[in-house]
C-alpha cells in the first residue's frame, strides 16, 4: 500500500515541477527542460528529479546549474501547491540519459537495417 502512495506522490511531483519550471522559474540558464521522472525516498525526505534537456552538452550543464540553484524555490512552490503533504522533500536535479540512449539504439537499428538491405 505504501508503494502505491509513493507512486502517486512521484507522479504529482512530476506534474507540478514541470509547471513550476515552465511557468515560474525565470532563470536565463534554464533552457527547454522536461521532467521525465521523480524518485522519492520512502520517508519523503529526498526526491531525485530526472530531467532531459533539448540542446548540446553546454546547454544541458547550464540548465542543470539553473535548476539546482532554483531547487529551494521549486520546493517552496511545491509546498504551496501540495499543502496537504506534511513534508516536501529536498530536491536534487539530475540528467536522464534514457531518451539519449533510446535515440542511439534507434540509430543503431536503422544502421543494421540499411546494412541488411
Amino acid at each position: 500500500m505504501q508503494g502505491r502512495r509513493i507512486d502517486r506522490i512521484e507522479e504529482q511531483f512530476r506534474i507540478e515541477l514541470s509547471e513550476i519550471i515552465e511557468r515560474e522559474i525565470h532563470d536565463p540558464r534554464i533552457g527547454l527542460a522536461t521532467v521525465i521522472h521523480v524518485k522519492v525516498s520512502p520517508d519523503l525526505r529526498h526526491a531525485r528529479v530526472f530531467v532531459t534537456v533539448l540542446g548540446n552538452d553546454a546547454q544541458r550543464k547550464k540548465t542543470l546549474e539553473g535548476l539546482r540553484s532554483a531547487a529551494s524555490y521549486a520546493r517552496h512552490s511545491l509546498s504551496k501547491r501540495l499543502h496537504h503533504l506534511k513534508r516536501i522533500p529536498e530536491l536534487t536535479f539530475d540528467y536522464d540519459e534514457t531518451v539519449e540512449k533510446g535515440m542511439r539504439i534507434e540509430e543503431l537499428l536503422e544502421q543494421i537495417k540499411r546494412e541488411d538491405e
